[in-house]
């Protein structure tokens, strides 16, 4: 059985890594379009390991980011990838907020989250002296990690188990015939019995190539951040977040200590004008047009326009973001910031403007198609790929 994966990120790999282990007499080839692996959503994020605290319980997200979790801490542990499990506080800074605070408790706690606790100001400013807040929870099992890291890990496991990663092969068409699938992937022709897609920012593309319809549209998201200068690095000791509106489809600009060294502040949340657009200038007409003439990117907005104009506004001025930031961090001068990376997020959303919340894989007689795997999937990349699997090994 020959099998072909198409997206070289954490998901692809994860699969890939996992399918050669179960199977490891078929033939896996992974194709990614890029020179390298990784370079879009599992290397432009915060490096957070996220435990599974926001997500409804019983759905797939809380299921697999409290696996994941575990098994990605495994994996970078057995494989030298950086990374630290250094706990995180989530923040309550108005009483309207406390609600949603033991809200969030009981689904961490229903989740299977180890030593979530509530904390008192006394007990936050002993983990955090610089946050403000009237109550928090400390999530222990939450950590940051080097996700480019796990990436070229992965490869060389699957490369030591005769697996192949084949970078500068993009795919742009997929036809099955009876003896299996023809793959036009760069400059080659690759022949398969099975594909499974995995294209992050163009899954509804590359499923499309296959003959799935386009029911969802991937729109891109760019989250700008901001870093923190050495002289402000020691206002945060972890990670910082606020407790986040369940009427806003983000959690809302946090603070990260990046396992690299130094903080991370971010991200926002702005309509990307092509979905690679890491910079406010990058523009693709096919990808905007695509947004931009998507009626449920309308509803969206409809739905959140005062969250859309916010988030527009914070993106053009430093200060808005800084002043964000101060319900955090009281301390924080516009100064301390200065302007860092960005990532651009896929969002799967409906015709009728809603995101949908939860991974989404669909299966076929002969293909596999990841439509949605928003975050944690960099988290629970390895517990996505169990899922993957045994779907696949499922006749």
């Amino acid at each position: 059985m020959r099998v072909a994966i198409v997206g070289g990120g954490l998901v692809g790999l994860a699969t890939g890594y996992k399918l050669i282990l179960a199977k490891p007499d078929w033939d896996v080839v992974i194709l990614e379009k890029e020179n390298a692996v990784g370079q879009h959503q599992s290397g432009h994020n915060s490096g957070v390991l996220h435990a599974g605290l926001y997500y409804a319980p019983g759905s797939a997200k809380a299921r697999l980011a409290v696996s994941g979790i575990r098994q990605m801490t495994a994996f970078a542990r057995e494989h030298g990838v950086a990374h630290e499990i250094c706990g995180k506080v989530v923040v309550a800074t108005t009483s309207d907020e406390l609600a949603r605070l033991d809200k969030l408790y009981e689904r961490g706690t229903l989740n299977g989250l180890a030593g979530v606790r509530r904390l008192s100001v006394p007990e936050l400013r002993e983990l955090e002296p610089h946050a403000a807040g009237i109550a928090a929870l400390h999530v222990p099992e939450e950590g940051i990690i080097d996700y480019p890291g796990v990436c070229r890990a992965l490869v060389a496991e699957i490369e030591a188990h005769g697996g192949r990663v084949a970078t500068r092969r993009e795919v742009t068409a997929m036809t099955e015939r009876p003896d299996g699938w023809r793959i036009a992937a760069g400059v080659d022709e690759v022949r398969a019995d099975f594909i499974i897609t995995c294209a992050g920012l163009y899954s509804d593309r590359v499923a499309a190539l296959a003959g799935e319809r386009r029911s969802i549209r991937i729109v891109g998201f760019r989250g700008d951040y901001f870093t923190l200068r050495a002289s402000a690095r020691h206002l945060v000791k972890n990670l910082i977040y606020p407790v986040p509106n369940p009427a806003f489809p983000f959690l809302g600009v946090h603070f990260t200590r990046l396992v690299r060294g130094g903080v991370e502040a971010g991200p926002n949340a702005v309509l990307a004008m092509a979905r690679e657009g890491y910079r406010k200038s990058d523009w693709n007409v096919r990808d905007a047009a695509d947004a931009l003439g998507y009626p449920g990117l309308w509803r969206f907005v409809g739905r959140h326009a005062r969250m859309c104009v916010a988030e527009v506004r914070r993106s053009l001025s430093p200060h808005l973001f800084a002043e964000t930031l101060r319900r955090l961090v009281p301390e924080l001068q516009d100064s301390d910031l200065e302007p860092g990376g960005a990532g651009v997020r896929a969002q799967a959303m409906t015709p009728n403007g809603k995101l949908v919340e939860d991974f989404a894989l669909v299966r076929r007689p002969k293909a596999l198609h990841v439509l949605n795997a928003p975050s944690p999937a960099a988290t629970a990349s390895l517990a996505i790929a169990d899922e993957i699997v045994r779907a696949v090994l499922t006749e």
